[in-house]
């Protein structure tokens, strides 16, 4: 009896536990759906990720060609390369295009800079873009000039002729007790996120606007004083950066006192570029710790000596400046356009890596993604790769001012109302040309190496949706903030300015402001390669998305025509 009903509570269990026991061989629901292979995106994830050519173009522009200072050999071999390498890829219409005229190219050929007396110090030093070149190597007494302002120069007087000159008061140098290269945490996106509505920058007043005019005017006095004085040769020492990190731009030629209210307007001011600058004092930028040596032995009584050799080349016989441009025909809406890019030219300091060989190097990988997966847009995608971008957003803004319309300044605030031939105010006009309504969008990637957090909105509302949208692949990689603030400083402005959308990414900081941004450092090494195959994967995606959408991406309130 109790082996019958063993057996008979066993048979049992075996039917309670069979249903569990087969439902446990059975495949479990996926938490996510299975990409589809044949989805243009995930095709661009996978050929961006995974067969990227992001790096090799980044480092032959870098690496190999070098700096890109504009209209210099190297800026134009930059281009050539570019355009060459797009066509050989399969875009059509590979060209560079003419903008200008600008003014002189320069190279630096020969440069050495070291304390000979009263005892020898090699010295990390660079010579600013556009300075002229020293007869021969100088060697010279060199004069610490620490004025505070102007009337501090008057003790000068009568001292600088054929000296080496430091020019400025020395910089203090703190410890640093965190590691310069940083990513946005979320507290920082969470910042961008929740930023308010962009509005209109005033000028003048403030404070801080007022501090600054004063350092302008004490540097234009300074310079003029060294320049009447006859001073030999000029050292400043680097704005920021320390431990051989050396921030180098461009000469600085000597400026008279602006006539009328600041910010009145008026001709640019005088650049050590133009055809027709004033002769002006050779000048170097001088590591802060050499600088604040030789500035402390002179304060001890001692006499410092330099011997400086400065060899340069000036280019003068093509004034103009080139974009490279190059282009992925579309199908039924192929008149509309699509753009993206970055500007080529960069600082000599360095090679100009991370600014913004990172940006042309991501935009081209964009569009060599889609073409090489045979993507079909159906509006034509446009590269645009600019020069000038450092001395103004020249280049863009000459692309845009001949392709798609430019703004025609009014009056307003120019006559105060009430004064005599005083007009209604007038605000700036929109000359729109004949492809201006057939513009789509421009996407910009001009911020280092970091890897694409997201996108500032730049004011226009109407592409949040959309936006988000196109970055939920990406959640993972961290790209999900969009910002309706607008972001500064680089080529989108160009499109925006005159009413069309431009964008640009959000990035991670890493050590662009801290470390490689105008620096000696600005160099490949810099680079994060995984941030950069991200960058170019997500750049592809939205021109792609861009260029097959049913219709063109919302714009903001067009300005007045």
């Amino acid at each position: 009896m109790m082996l019958r009903r063993t057996a008979a509570v066993g048979l049992l269990v075996i039917f309670l536990l069979a249903p569990a026991t087969t439902l446990a061989q059975q495949p479990a629901p996926s938490a996510t759906p299975i990409p589809d292979p044949n989805d243009p995106i995930v095709r661009i994830k996978d050929e961006g990720m995974n067969r990227s050519q992001v790096m090799d173009t980044l480092s032959y522009l870098s690496d190999v060609i070098g700096p890109r200072l504009t209209a210099s050999p190297g800026m134009k071999r930059a281009n050539e390369w570019t355009r060459d390498q797009l066509s050989g890829w399969g875009l059509q219409n590979a060209h560079l295009e003419a903008w200008g005229p600008f003014g002189r190219g320069w190279t630096l050929k020969r440069f050495s800079a070291q304390v000979v007396e009263p005892l020898n110090i090699p010295l990390i030093a660079y010579p600013k873009a556009w300075s002229p070149a020293l007869n021969g190597p100088l060697t010279a007494e060199v004069v610490y000039v620490d004025a505070v302002n102007e009337a501090d120069l008057q003790k000068f007087s009568g001292q600088l002729a054929g000296k080496i000159v430091l020019t400025a008061p020395m910089r203090e140098v703190k410890a640093r007790f965190e590691a310069p290269g940083t990513r946005l945490n979320e507290k920082d996106l969470l910042a961008l996120a929740d930023a308010p509505e962009p509005r209109t920058t005033q000028r003048g007043g403030g404070p801080g606007n007022e501090a600054f005019r004063a350092a302008q005017r004490l540097s234009a006095a300074k310079y003029l004083f060294f320049q009447k004085e006859g001073a030999a040769l000029l050292i400043d020492p680097s704005r920021a950066g320390d431990g051989g990190t050396i921030f180098v731009q461009s000469a600085t030629v000597p400026q008279p006192p602006a006539a009328g209210a600041p910010g009145a307007g008026g001709p640019r001011s005088i650049q050590s570029y133009d055809k027709n600058a004033p002769k002006i004092p050779p000048q170097l930028v001088l590591a802060v710790e050499h600088y604040n040596r030789i500035a402390r032995m002179i304060r001890a009584k001692e006499k410092v000596t330099m011997t400086v050799d400065l060899a340069v080349e000036w280019q003068d016989a093509d004034p103009m400046g080139y974009n490279t441009i190059a282009e992925i025909p579309g199908s039924d809406l192929k008149d509309e356009v699509v753009m993206l890019g970055g500007h080529m030219d960069s600082w000599h300091a360095g090679t100009g890596a991370t600014d913004n060989g990172a940006g042309v190097a991501v935009a081209m990988e964009a569009v060599r993604i889609i073409q090489t997966l045979g993507l079909k847009p159906r509006r034509t995608i446009r590269v645009g790769l600019w020069t000038g971008e450092e001395q103004g957003l020249l280049g863009s803004a000459a692309y845009v001012a001949e392709h798609f319309g430019k703004m025609e300044p009014g009056n307003a605030g120019v006559v105060p109302p009430g004064t005599p031939n005083s007009q209604p105010a007038a605000p700036a006009k929109l000359v729109a040309k004949p492809d201006y309504d057939k513009f789509d969008a421009y996407f910009n990637l001009d911020n280092g190496t970091g890897k694409i957090r997201g996108v500032y909105l730049q004011g226009n509302e109407g592409v949040r949706a959309i936006f988000r949208q196109w970055l939920t692949p990406f959640r993972e990689q961290g790209a999900a903030t969009l910002s309706i603030s607008n972001t500064f400083g680089t080529d989108h402005l160009s499109f925006d300015r005159v009413g069309l959308p431009g964008f640009q990414f959000i990035q991670d900081e890493i050590e662009y402001d801290t470390r490689t941004h105008h620096s000696n450092q600005d160099v490949f090494d810099r680079i994060q390669g995984d941030d950069m195959k991200e960058a170019a994967t997500i750049m592809a995606a939205f021109v792609y998305a861009t260029a097959v959408r049913d219709e063109k991406l919302p714009r903001k309130p067009a300005p007045v025509r």
